[in-house]
């Protein structure tokens, strides 16, 4: 079973008011937690890694491993490239099997981040996979990304539709007041700047940075056209904070078939969670 593209996943959600949730994966407990989990709710899911992601598990490793456990489950899977910055690193990816890619070009200039865009676009799309990119920056830490400050942080809605006109993009992150990593206090998010770009833009939007922000204000964000919103933070998380407290109550136990099972329960909670805020569940 091959890996798939999001141009179908993103415009089903985009048609029927739904979005897509993609969850960074690291290991293989978060492999099988994401698919079993979203297999139970029976609903599509994109599993995203970033560079450091792939550098740490191994490209042909991990292609593999989603590869098998979509094939065990009888599932149809989307891996995804998140916020990768070289094209030559992307085209390995792709020509390995890949076909979901996001370039993140948000630090560059506007008309540098549309050069490297189109660039990516031209390529994956001769492999049969989609492309996501970001205008607008977000700061916080998100793996081996870390950007302290922006000189604009919004996405220009205008911009927007120049950016998608004329990169050929599949998808578009933007910026709306999230960030990478954890808050620390409530974002507030600028809903009248992601009306604007929706009604300037048909292709699906992308919400980054949605760990720790409020439900409510997510599931908002879906109804006014967010189609995929990325997790990573608040599964990392939950999964380590467990794992923490499996080992100060029993120091002694040295199984990872043992400690990782009330981890794995950890993340499945935040799992559904993300699923249900996407309106996600029961899609497929």
């Amino acid at each position: 079973m091959t890996l798939i593209h999001t141009k179908y996943l993103l415009e089903q959600a985009q048609k029927q008011g739904y979005a897509i949730p993609a969850f960074n994966i690291h290991n293989l407990e978060s492999v099988h937690c994401v698919l079993d989990t979203a297999k139970e709710m029976s609903s599509p899911v994109i599993l995203a890694g970033t560079p450091s992601t792939y550098s740490y598990a191994g490209v042909p490793e991990l292609i593999a491993l989603v590869e098998a456990a979509a094939k065990d489950r009888n599932m149809q899977v989307a891996l995804h490239l998140d916020h990768h910055t070289s094209v030559d690193d992307i085209e390995y990816k792709v020509r390995s099997g890949i076909r979901s890619a996001m370039v993140d070009g948000s630090h560059s200039p506007f008309e540098d981040n549309i050069v490297i865009t189109r660039k990516v676009v031209e390529m994956c799309h001769r492999f049969g996979a989609t492309v996501e990119a970001e205008l607008g920056q977000l700061v916080g830490q998100e793996d081996d990304l870390v950007v302290d400050s922006v000189d604009e942080p919004y996405t220009d809605p205008m911009q927007a539709a120049e950016f998608v006109e004329r990169t050929g993009i599949d998808s578009l992150a933007i910026a709306i007041g999230t960030a990478h990593g954890l808050y620390k206090e409530t974002p507030k998010l600028d809903f009248e700047r992601l009306r604007d770009i929706a009604s300037r833009v048909s292709i699906p939007l992308v919400l980054h940075g949605a760990s720790g922000v409020p439900a409510d204000d997510v599931s908002r964000c879906v109804s006014m056209g967010i189609c995929k919103v990325n997790v990573a933070t608040e599964l990392k998380i939950a999964y380590a904070n467990t794992l923490k407290q499996v080992f100060e109550k029993d120091p002694s136990v040295n199984d990872p078939r043992v400690y990782n099972i009330e981890a794995k329960r950890s993340m499945a909670q935040v799992i559904r969670q993300k699923i249900d805020i996407c309106g996600s569940s029961g899609r497929i």
